[in-house]
């Protein structure tokens, strides 16, 4: 096994910034010490990462994310999640042939909601201007940054297909008919001018709000919501069945939605409570596998132990369970989170976790849902919904070829802290607009075509996201924001690392530096919808003998190389305001920045 000495946390007391690139982070941090507070910084690394990480986010994605205001004194939620257009209905998407929805291509597109999240950021709670949070941005894709290995192989790997099927995507990421070599300098001059002209229209109107409104309106009513319509009211394109369709998003769609401020959903733990988007996404996961795991003695286990392993596992079996079930936007059906995450619930169900790996998908069956709890299951059971190999999004050493999502957590001297899960519109999801030099999300594969299910595609609908970032507070206090990319494996890495840090007495780096692991055991949110009953991925880092224990309990276990699972970045901030940041070693690049 590699040795790897444990890196120190960063500190400071004017700002910290993490992110899952270092130009993103330098940029967070040099919007602080231009006089931006937490949520100016957070805005102006989400548009950077668009241009760094093309690959795992771009201006057509969406995102959501958790908050502190101090001036508020209040943690909230901001859902830049966009829902389903008018013309996605279950019937359209079955007349087309489909038994599921690909995970490419326009059939896959929900409403564009990051831009209005981060601009509803801005006006609400930040206090600089559209200018200065885009500028950053503005910069690296007119003049260039150096490429990241990682994007120039997932371009090299689409590359036919971008030359016979997505000619538009062929120009803007093979200029020159070559995949950009590995760290050559890597431009995207029509992104450049469509936030030029955003900016240009947006200082049309004098004041920072109505700047910002007006932006808004460029996007979503104006010159870039008609370029899309134009563009999917004709285009037929390849997607991931195989099969050309046309895409269903309009005009009219982006501008009749804007993104929303609401509660978080929160659940207390160990002197912690623990902020959470809501059942539109996977949140509510992390919640009801921390209602189970109460019940466990976790701090007389060895951390890195396979008990430790086994019982945190386990838990989220039950938990993602029932999310198959239960999960779905709230504005559409009813979720019963009060009884999913009450006392007496998890009392019951944690009867269900022993010492011998479940193969078994296990919901709770609640009263009242009964008729949507056989639905499920029956539908789980179809041949398009069972069986075969999992590659999740953020498992890069199984594929180039899958998107993928940043994260963001910034905290100032002030005690403002942000959260915030930005992706979709990644390069692989569709096609270039022509004239944007973006591409469209596809965030439309998590729903299912089947009627009745809290997840059912309808019109109006937000689809149950995985993004998910995590906001704690200790004994009241606003102290924790953390978070990671990886699809369902979002809530898993993140649980682990809490559970690390609040049980164990390790540091923040000591907590993300730990070996990593996540069920596959549950049904994919993402195409093709496949699930590995009782699998277990854990990191070479383990030791043998933890992994020949998980295996002797009954885990179908998969070793993934070192350092290779999970990009998990925290920030922490202390009573006496010291700030405390830290980011993992593995995969691609994540960094903290402090002063």
């Amino acid at each position: 096994m590699t040795a790897f000495t444990t890196r120190p946390e960063i500190l400071g007391t004017f700002g910290v910034v993490t992110s899952t690139h270092w130009i993103a982070s330098a940029v967070g941090m040099s919007i602080l010490e231009k006089g931006g507070n937490a949520f100016d910084a957070a805005v102006a690394t989400g548009f950077v990462l668009q241009i760094v990480e093309p690959h795992l986010c771009g201006p057509g994605g969406d995102m959501p994310a958790i908050l502190y205001s101090k001036k508020k004194d209040k943690v909230e939620v901001i859902c830049a999640q966009g829902p389903a257009p008018a013309g996605a209905t279950i019937e359209h998407y079955t007349s087309e042939g489909l038994k599921l929805i690909p995970g490419d291509g326009l059939l896959a597109t929900v409403i564009p909601g990051s831009f209005d999240g981060w601009m509803l950021m801005l006006r609400d709670y930040g206090r600089l201007t559209v200018r200065d949070v885009l500028e950053p941005a503005i910069r690296y894709a007119e003049n260039g940054h150096p490429i990241l290995p990682r994007v120039s192989a997932t371009i090299a790997g689409l590359a036919d297909f971008y030359r016979k099927e997505w000619p538009t995507s062929y120009e803007a990421w093979l200029p020159g008919g070559s995949a950009p070599e590995p760290w050559s300098n890597f431009k995207n001059p029509v992104l450049a001018e469509t936030w030029k002209r955003v900016v240009a229209e947006a200082e049309v109107k004098s004041g920072r709000e109505a700047q910002i409104e007006a932006a808004r309106d460029a996007f979503y009513r104006g010159f870039v919501a008609e370029a899309i319509d134009s563009y999917v009211g004709k285009a037929e394109v390849m997607d991931a069945s195989g099969q050309r369709h046309k895409g269903v998003l309009t005009a009219d769609d982006m501008a009749n939605w804007s993104a929303t401020v609401e509660e978080p959903q929160t659940y207390d733990y160990h002197g912690w409570t623990v902020a959470k988007i809501g059942p539109w996404g996977q949140g509510p996961v992390f919640l009801q596998t921390l209602s189970l795991l109460k019940g466990f003695d976790l701090a007389g286990m060895d951390p890195a132990g396979a008990d430790f392993v086994h019982t945190i596992t386990e838990a989220m079996k039950l938990a993602f369970a029932d999310r198959e079930v239960y999960y779905g936007d709230p504005n559409f059906t009813t979720v019963p989170l009060d009884t999913l995450l009450s006392d007496a619930y998890a009392d019951e169900r944690r009867k269900l976790i022993s010492p011998e790996a479940s193969l078994a998908l296990r919901p709770g069956k609640l009263p009242g849902f009964e008729d949507q709890y056989d639905l499920t299951m029956k539908m789980l059971e179809t041949p398009e919904a069972k069986g075969g190999a999992v590659y999740e999004p953020t498992m890069s050493h199984l594929t180039e070829k899958r998107g993928d999502t940043v994260h963001i957590d910034v905290i100032d001297r002030e005690g403002n802290m942000v959260s915030v899960t930005p992706s979709g519109g990644w390069l692989q999801s569709s096609p270039i607009i022509p004239g944007l030099g973006f591409c469209l999300n596809s965030r439309a594969q998590m729903f299912w075509l089947k009627p009745g299910l809290p997840s059912s595609l309808a019109p109006g609908k937000r689809p149950r996201t995985t993004l998910t970032p995590t906001l704690a507070l200790h004994e009241g206090r606003p102290t924790l924001a953390f978070g990671t990319p990886g699809g369902d494996q979002q809530e898993q890495w993140q649980l682990s690392f809490f559970l690390r840090y609040v049980h164990h007495g390790l540091n923040l780096q000591e907590a993300i530096d730990k070996p990593l692991f996540h069920s596959t055991h549950f049904p994919s949110s993402f195409y093709p919808r496949t699930r590995e009953p009782g699998g277990l991925t854990a990191e070479a880092n383990f030791n043998t003998e933890v992994l020949d224990a998980l295996r002797r309990k009954g885990h179908q276990l998969t070793v993934a190389p070192e350092w290779t699972v999970g990009r998990l970045t925290a920030a922490r901030r202390d009573k006496d305001g010291l700030l405390r940041a830290a980011a993992t070693p593995r995969l691609m690049q994540a960094y903290a920045i402090g002063r």
